[in-house]
């Protein structure tokens, strides 16, 4: 296959970039609620940390070594961090102006506020006054920097004041750090409903309880981030990957710092002694920390604490909570899961369906049937002392066979994972930590069970986590069945996950690294060859991300003959969609809202004979070439709809939808003259969107042409079929 052409190839970091502008809009779109919006701009603050943890990170350290690699886009290192600088800045500064003059004034209206000291009472003052001193000044630890007392160490993504003290006994002004501690809570309030003062200027307040005896001349909040990803070596001769990763976890609390975020406002001369003291924390090979690394910014830092006011309960500022249903299939009390599932493949949305009522309850049932024998499981993250874990333990104890493969390298849950690892190794779980130089990114469980007529196998394949709190928010898709291939699949997959194997042979599921990209690419090129005979052929993929140059260049070829593809990418999109003579069939489109859209699913028309797919793989290079993933066919015909039905209610979406430009932009779609049509609104209603016709817009090979202001011009759209669909099934 001839190399791509740059051209047709869109920078990974930009993109991410830009699906972190569609996060910052919705803290913008007045049609949220106002604590949503709030929600919205913290995630885009703590979306935006870890991209320069890891992957600004990562640019300087290629500039470092002066590596040379450029990537489809042909962009160097050195280009890409220019580019990405001054994306951020530009998005820093739509930050700003949504909290200080959008959301903070908006909020004042309806009395939430964030007030400064000179604003409170006399009486309000000592309440905050008292509370620093029995709650605050007790955990500080004022650290001065002079001849004798080094710059101390700055921890990654703490937030610091920067003092200036005058001692006028030696007429000297000196720098100390005060850190403000994660340990006490952000907002304090002051006597007022739902009114508070950040906690940093409480402290800024009372710095003389910390240098008595001295002058304070001022004070800045100031902030640095650190490279925070992993640097695993394997080799054959790594005998304990637990004790590498907690070192490497150790190691990365001094690594670079790659970003100082200071208040705006900050003095010059603190300005440059913050740089200067860093630059000699830097690793000597590491590039030295410029003017161009400190980012300004308004008052508050670390905004990401927002969250905690974004979740107050103030009913008419957030969306209205909903209760996930418990699926059908499992409302009968009377029969045990098994038998439900051994009645016919049970297909799960999430958070819709509940997420306690069906992954939990197949664990929890089978750690205390006695007629389970053995469980099996992949954990790449989880969440807290889960059912989950607890049900594992539960298993162990009672005899049963229990392996976990426990992902330790999961990005920035590492010590979370070792933790759950220890725990589960002293209940006598059987713990293993994967396969060298892979991360296990696969949802998948598998239960061992003796039955009359012999021993059947059950299995659980997700595209989320087994995390329950993630389960309320992320969209998910799972699968509980007892398929005799997948069963021997999933039991040849663990095979070769604790024990030494090189299966590439599955039967149905589609395996990373061994067979999935093969798999992919070959069904992608089976559409193509399927347009070009004239018969059925189409593409829905939804996933979230697109990365792969290798696959990019088999969708272009499909398009070029003919096969009709919407790829629903909500984060990172390298390819562009629309190009005339390469990507003229293919639409990309983004949905940003209430929930995090989190499932990848994967249709193909197959002239006729559909092919559902869905798991835990995006279509980038990590996933197919460096992670343990599965996808799995969905087997059973009579699901296909309500899947098919999912895709569609995403097609068919004019409120929280982008369609992606040729040229890199995006732009969100307006209902116009037509109903608002919101995904997540629907599938509150519907957890698989719309009711499905016949035929269906997977089954359709019609084209979705550009959209106009976002009003659908032909009536011949995938889109516009899915709408009409949806005025049927209110009607």
């Amino acid at each position: 296959m001839p190399a791509i052409d740059p051209s047709l190839y869109i920078n990974r970091e930009l993109s991410w970039l830009e699906f972190n502008a569609r996060v910052l809009h919705e803290a913008f779109d007045p049609r949220n609620r106002l604590l949503e919006r709030l929600k919205f701009l913290a995630i885009f603050s703590t979306n935006l940390d870890e991209f320069y943890m890891v992957r600004v990170a990562g640019l300087r350290r290629q500039i470092a070594a002066g590596v040379q690699h450029v990537p489809p886009d042909g962009m160097t290192p050195t280009q890409q961090l220019a580019a990405v600088t001054a994306r951020v800045a530009d998005l820093i500064e739509q930050q700003q102006n949504c909290l200080y003059d959008v959301l903070l004034p908006e909020l004042g209206e309806h009395g939430v506020r964030l007030a400064r000291m000179e604003e409170l009472s006399e009486a309000e003052l000592h309440v905050v006054g008292n509370f620093f001193e029995s709650q605050v000044f007790p955990v500080l630890t004022p650290l001065a920097v002079d001849p004798g007392h080094p710059f101390p160490y700055i921890s990654n993504l703490s937030l610091s004041l920067a003092v200036q003290v005058y001692d006028p006994a030696t007429n000297a002004t000196r720098f100390a750090r005060v850190k403000v501690p994660k340990v006490l809570p952000r907002w304090i309030p002051f006597g007022r409903k739902n009114q508070f003062v950040p906690l940093e200027r409480v402290i800024g307040a009372n710095l003389g309880a910390l240098f008595p005896g001295m002058e304070i001349r001022g004070f800045s909040t100031f902030r640095v981030t650190r490279y925070s990803d992993l640097e695993l070596a394997h080799s054959d001769e790594d005998e304990d990957l637990l004790t590498i990763i907690e070192e490497q976890v150790f190691q990365r609390r001094f690594a670079e710092v790659v970003r100082v975020e200071v208040q705006r406002g900050t003095p010059p001369d603190l300005r440059k002694l913050l740089l200067g003291e860093l630059l000699e924390d830097q690793p000597p090979e590491m590039p030295a920390l410029t003017e161009a690394d400190l980012v300004e910014s308004g008052p508050l830092l670390d905004l990401g604490d927002l969250m905690w006011l974004a979740t107050m309960e103030i009913p008419e500022l957030r969306d209205a909570p909903f209760v996930p249903a418990t699926p059908p299939e499992l409302r009968d009390t009377s029969r045990s899961i098994f038998d439900a599932i051994r009645a016919g493949d049970i297909l799960l949305h999430h958070p819709f369906d509940s997420f306690s009522a069906s992954v939990e309850h197949f664990l929890t049932s089978a750690a205390v049937d006695p007629n389970v024998l053995a469980i099996k499981m992949t954990l790449y993250r989880t969440s807290g002392d889960t059912a989950i874990v607890r049900a594992l333990t539960e298993a162990a104890q009672r005899g049963k066979q229990v392996a976990v493969l426990i992902e330790l390298q999961a990005r920035f849950d590492e010590v979370n994972n070792i933790t759950w690892a220890r725990t589960l190794e002293g209940f006598g779980v059987h713990v293993a930590y994967g396969l060298p130089g892979l991360k296990t990114h696969t949802k998948t469980v598998l239960v061992v069970r003796r039955e009359p007529d012999g021993i059947r196998r059950y299995a659980h394949i997700g595209s989320g986590n087994y995390n329950s709190k993630t389960a309320h928010v992320y969209t998910d898709l799972g699968l509980l069945t007892c398929s005799p291939f997948i069963g021997a699949d999933l039991t040849d997959l663990f095979n070769a996950l604790t024990g030494f194997s090189h299966q590439s042979n599955y039967r149905g599921l589609l395996v990373a690294p061994a067979n999935m990209r093969k798999r992919f690419t070959e069904m992608v090129d089976r559409e193509a060859d399927n347009a070009s005979a004239g018969k059925p052929a189409r593409i829905i993929a939804k996933m979230n991300a697109l990365v792969d140059a290798d696959i990019i260049q088999h969708l272009y070829e499909a398009s070029q003959a003919g096969v009709e593809i919407d790829l629903i990418v909500r984060g990172i999109c390298c390819l562009r969609p629309g190009i005339a003579g390469v990507s003229d069939n293919i639409r990309v489109m983004s949905i940003v809202g209430r929930f995090l859209e989190h499932s990848r699913i994967f249709y193909f028309a197959n002239a006729g004979d559909e092919e559902l797919y869905f798991g835990s793989a995006d279509w980038m290079p990590r996933n197919f070439d460096r992670r343990v993933e599965v996808i799995t066919p969905i087997e059973d015909r009579q699901l296909h709809p309500r899947v098919v039905s999912l895709l569609d209610t995403c097609l068919a979406d004019n409120r929280q939808a982008w369609d992606l430009g040729p040229d890199g932009t995006y732009v969100q779609r307006k209902p116009g003259e037509n109903p608002v049509f919101s995904t997540h609104e629907r599938l509150l209603v519907n957890s698989w969107g719309l009711v499905p016709a016949q035929p269906t817009s997977a089954q359709s090979t019609s084209a979705q042409p550009p959209v106009d202001e976002m009003r659908v011009r032909d009536p011949g759209t995938a889109r516009e079929q899915a709408l009409s669909r949806l005025a049927r099934a209110n009607s």
